[in-house]
């Protein structure tokens, strides 16, 4: 306490320890005192302490003149925490009279002015970004700079609000001239995928159908316009030609954006040379389109390729003015090089060079790569080599150091399982959607459009798969559309190699498949004995098929099965009866009608209505019979009349190459059985192809 003494004068010490005293006689009392009635009872040893200030010490003697009592009866005792009663000396700090600040004062200080909370609303990220881009596109439609607008897009991040420019810059557009419709789409073919991914090019659009009514109402022509933007995007490859089927489905018929979905199918994409008439729809821009930029490319890397000289190639690539679209160039120059293997080393020498000066930037090079390494099974169909090919500009570009050394670890033999499996992935995500299209619609045309437009035929046996699932866990009508949709494709594009892979694939799986279809066994049976009677499989292709399951499993049983159901009596008619006629029964009333016509030309002659009774049929798809039962109907008659019946329909077109060669196919494949019945018909049948062949009715590949 030595450093407290020189607060307590020699008069407070003393009342200090007389307090002191006061206050243990009180926690011991003598009974003399504790039994006086006049003594209080309630006394406590703060009644008896009060330690003066400094300055103003009492003259006290002995402790009882230290008890200070109120004249009013009162105690004087402190409050809670020390804060002041009657006579104390208040909290430590007590503030609670008001505090008055003098800004005049010389020693004022701003940090003792009483805090303020002043509330502030919280924004939402949407809306700032909505902002922000609303700005982006403004500057853009001014300057028209799209290297800028990419720029400002990719540093104001968040990219998980993209579609909303999708739908920023389109509206924005719609409402300005044609120049800046132009602009915007040029601005979106340019941003895409490297920008801005198909998956938000795709939700962007979607956004903006859903909100057409809203649109509606500030511009009048809002669904001719915005059609031409969606069409614009299918000829500008930003969207697959199967959005517009599926948005149908997510947009309400009695919308607005539906009309734009029909106005986009009908007035502008399915029109004759659709693509020139929606390129040149706003005239042009002072940018070049898309389409005209790709031309250019593809000249000036001929000319370069004839000519050698790569200082002159690189100027025509600068004069482009695209630094957005390189990529564009680097694509187009590998493919190049692999259709003309002795070019690789210019066209090599020319991307060295183009790096080396900057004109190709590091992202462009790579995503130029990485755009051909992803169309690469595509490419092999017509270039056999490609994917090594590849692999060697690949490994030379890396090497001399105009490629990313990441390029090789990201597109390698570890990159390309997950490509292939997120492929397969899209694949039967699209083709889940064709069938239930085809479900609805029974077009089968149409059907077989989406798939040729989907380009994978490798998978073929997975759309099999997933084709005869989706039916059978669903009513007889879509199982029956299923049969006959198989006879239509393996007439066009499956071959019966996809057709038996297909069945293998689903009778491996046929124990899971039992377990959400209690009659998966009987009824993919009926399938595998349905596609023999439709000449889809052989019986020969059935043993095929149970070879390569396991012995005494669930999908041998099945195979088993169907067998029986072929040999039995009147296999042909139950089986086309097995889900309950419908279309399947009207294959069968076809082929009656075929021979019935048929039998009518022979005695009558009458081309031109032979002609129309095949067509009146409306079965393109089966005109493949036509040509078999003609061919045989000529063998047995020994009547060469009916070549002139295919001469007529092959030159109105009324039945394809691909059928023609379909049905001398068949007779090839079944000429064992038809020479026991006509002894000369493979020499009739040599005849007849070589007859087909002078006139081109055959593919050049039978």
């Amino acid at each position: 306490m030595a450093s407290n003494e020189g607060f307590l004068t020699d008069e407070q010490r003393e009342v200090l320890k007389l307090a002191c005293q006061n206050a243990d006689n009180l926690a011991s009392p003598p009974k003399s005192l504790s039994s006086s009635p006049k003594s209080p009872s309630g006394l406590r040893p703060e009644h008896f302490v009060r330690v003066p200030g400094a300055g103003k010490a009492s003259t006290g003697g002995a402790g009882g003149r230290h008890v200070k009592r109120s004249h009013s009866g009162k105690y004087g005792r402190a409050k809670k925490d020390g804060a002041g009663g009657k006579g104390t000396w208040g909290k430590l700090l007590d503030t609670e009279g008001d505090i008055h600040i003098d800004r005049n004062d010389p020693n004022y200080d701003s940090g003792e002015e009483p805090y303020k909370l002043v509330g502030a609303t919280l924004s939402d990220p949407l809306d700032d970004y909505k902002k922000a881009v609303a700005s982006i596109v403004e500057e853009y439609f001014s300057t028209g700079d799209v290297e800028v607008a990419a720029s400002d897009l990719r540093e104001l991040g968040a990219s998980q609000y993209h579609p909303y420019f999708i739908k920023r810059l389109i509206s924005m557009a719609m409402d300005r001239h044609d120049k800046e419709k132009e602009m915007a789409s040029v601005l979106l073919s340019s941003l895409y995928a490297d920008v801005i991914t198909p998956a938000q090019i795709r939700d962007g659009f979607v956004i903006l159908l859903e909100s057409t009514d809203d649109l509606a109402v500030d511009i009048l022509d809002v669904v001719d316009v915005l059609a031409l933007f969606v069409a614009r995007a299918v000829v500008d490859e930003i969207l697959p030609p199967a959005f517009l089927p599926r948005a149908k489905k997510t947009i309400p018929e009695a919308s607005k954006g539906f009309q734009v979905l029909l106005t986009a199918e009908k007035s502008y994409l399915s029109a004759p040379h659709h693509a020139e008439l929606v390129e040149n729809r706003w005239g042009g821009s002072t940018r070049n389109t898309v389409e005209e930029v790709k031309k250019k490319i593809a000249s000036l890397l001929r000319e370069y390729v004839e000519s050698g000289h790569a200082v002159e190639a690189c100027r025509s690539i600068r004069e482009l003015g695209v630094t957005f679209f390189h990529h564009e160039v680097v694509k187009r120059a590998l493919v190049l090089a692999m259709e003309i293997q002795t070019a690789e080393p210019l066209i090599s020498k020319l991307l060295k060079e183009a790096s080396e000066e900057g004109l190709i930037s590091p992202s462009q090079m790579t995503k130029g790569f990485a755009r051909l390494a992803e169309s690469l099974d595509d490419l092999a169909l017509d270039i056999p080599s490609a994917r090594p090919l590849f692999q060697s500009i690949v490994s030379k570009a890396i090497s001399e150091g105009w490629l990313d050394a990441s390029f090789s670890n990201n597109s390698g033999e570890d990159r390309e399982p997950q490509a292939e499996a997120a492929k397969l992935k899209r694949y039967k995500e699209e083709v889940v959607a064709v069938i239930h299209e085809y479900f609805d619609s029974d077009d089968i045309p149409e059907l077989i459009r989406s798939l040729v437009d989907l380009g994978l035929p490798k998978y073929n046996p997975i759309f099999l798969k997933r084709l005869i699932t989706l039916a059978m866990d669903r009513k007889n009508r879509e199982k029956e559309m299923a049969s006959v949709l198989l006879s239509a494709l393996h007439i066009e594009i499956f071959s019966t190699e996809d057709i038996v892979d297909g069945f293998v694939m689903l009778l491996e799986s046929a124990e899971d498949t039992a377990l959400d279809i209690l009659d998966a066994s009987n009824e993919l049976a009926l399938f595998l004995a349905r596609a023999v009677i439709d000449d889809v499989l052989v019986p020969l292709n059935l043993e095929e098929i149970g070879g390569q399951l396991p012995p005494n499993s669930s999908g041998s049983e099945t195979v088993k099965m169907a067998r029986s159901l072929i040999t039995a009596r009147h296999a042909g008619e139950r089986l086309l009866r097995c889900w309950g006629g419908g279309t399947g029964w009207a294959v069968e009333d076809a082929k009656d009608k075929i021979t019935k016509l048929l039998e009518e030309y022979d005695s009558s002659g009458g081309v031109g209505e032979a002609c129309q009774c095949i067509r009146d049929l409306g079965m393109p798809f089966f005109n493949h019979e036509v040509v078999k039962k003609a061919l045989i109907m000529a063998m047995e008659k020994k009547n060469d009349r009916m070549l002139d019946l295919l001469q007529e329909c092959f030159n109105e077109a009324l039945i394809t190459t691909n059928q023609m060669t379909k049905g001398f196919t068949r007779i090839k494949e079944g000429l064992d059985d038809l020479a026991l019945d006509i002894p000369n018909a493979e020499e009739k049948y040599a005849f007849y192809v070589e007859y087909a062949q002078k006139k081109g009715w055959l593919q050049a590949s039978f």
